[in-house]
């Protein structure tokens, strides 16, 4: 990759209309990036709630991309294994780590085993989720509200804070926040009320991370109704029978349709995108 910061200061020059590149100097980087082993050739990636879902694809396209995986994920031994099994089709390495991130000290010895293990970490990916529906507020318990945030939210901040003392300029840090964080959802407001956190931990940890001259790079991801295990675990058949079909595109997405806006931001393509949050919805326009 070439180094941009040594393009922070550019010597007085001026040109007429239109201008010309040939007299430009430095003249600007326009052509493409070569990635001969992969995109992310080398580097070590911690991946929340890869088991199944978005998770497990972007797991999965990490691996062909050239990076080692640490595969995180709740219980669900069978569909972890078959994440492994793909990752390491592409001969890279994979550690599985069953673990309650929703526990301070399991998200400490996630990073722990991490550096154990590789040595460094390059990526962190905050994935993993849970929701449950309810139509009315007075039907969200304070049980569940909390079982809520610790699962969706508090993760995320635990994993960012033990994983950036191993993380160097160029590393990135990549939050899933979800379309329910800008639009709503009237029978999930206390998952959209994580995903709304979610949102603004990933801009104000970019913000403090360019402060301070970090050179670690944190955005996000919001998807849409896509088709993953937590749809057919948390909806009434009823609704699983017409999910996505109120998007513009008429469908819902799948996993491999959302894993490349990670692979995006993960990568060195995305050296000068921070703060920011790809949406991958169907077509659904929304603000901020």
């Amino acid at each position: 990759m070439t180094d941009q910061s040594a393009n922070k200061d550019f010597p007085k020059q001026q040109q007429s209309l239109p201008g010309s590149q040939q007299q430009q100097h430095p003249s600007p980087e326009v052509l493409p990036r070569d990635y001969p082993n992969g995109k992310l050739a080398g580097k070590v990636a911690i991946v929340t709630g890869a088991d199944s879902g978005i998770g497990q694809a972007v797991a999965i396209l990490f691996a062909k991309e050239g990076a080692d995986v640490i595969v995180s994920y709740l219980c669900e031994d069978e569909d972890a294994k078959v994440t492994k099994e793909h990752i390491e089709s592409y001969e890279r390495r994979c550690l599985l780590v069953a673990s309650d991130l929703a526990k301070e000290s399991n998200c400490k010895a996630l990073v722990d085993k991490a550096i154990t293990e590789f040595g460094h970490i390059d990526i962190l990916v905050n994935n993993a989720g849970r929701q449950v529906e309810q139509q009315t507020l007075s039907d969200i318990s304070t049980q569940q509200l909390d079982k809520t945030i610790h699962t969706n939210f508090y993760p995320h901040f635990w994993l960012s804070k033990y994983a950036l003392e191993h993380m160097s300029a160029g590393s990135s840090i990549i939050n899933t926040t979800s379309i329910t964080a800008y639009r709503g959802s009237d029978h999930l407001m206390d998952y959209a009320a994580t995903k709304g956190a979610i949102l603004s931990f990933t801009r104000a940890l970019a913000n403090n991370l360019m402060s301070n001259n970090k050179g670690i790079r944190v955005n996000g991801v919001a998807p849409g109704p896509i088709w993953t295990p937590l749809i057919v675990a948390s909806f009434t058949p009823d609704e699983i029978e017409e999910f996505g079909k109120s998007s513009p595109m008429g469908r819902a997405g799948q996993p491999n349709e959302v894993a490349p806006a990670y692979l995006y931001l993960a990568s060195d393509d995305a050296s000068y995108v921070t703060g920011q949050v790809i949406h991958v919805n169907g077509g659904e326009i929304i603000g901020g």
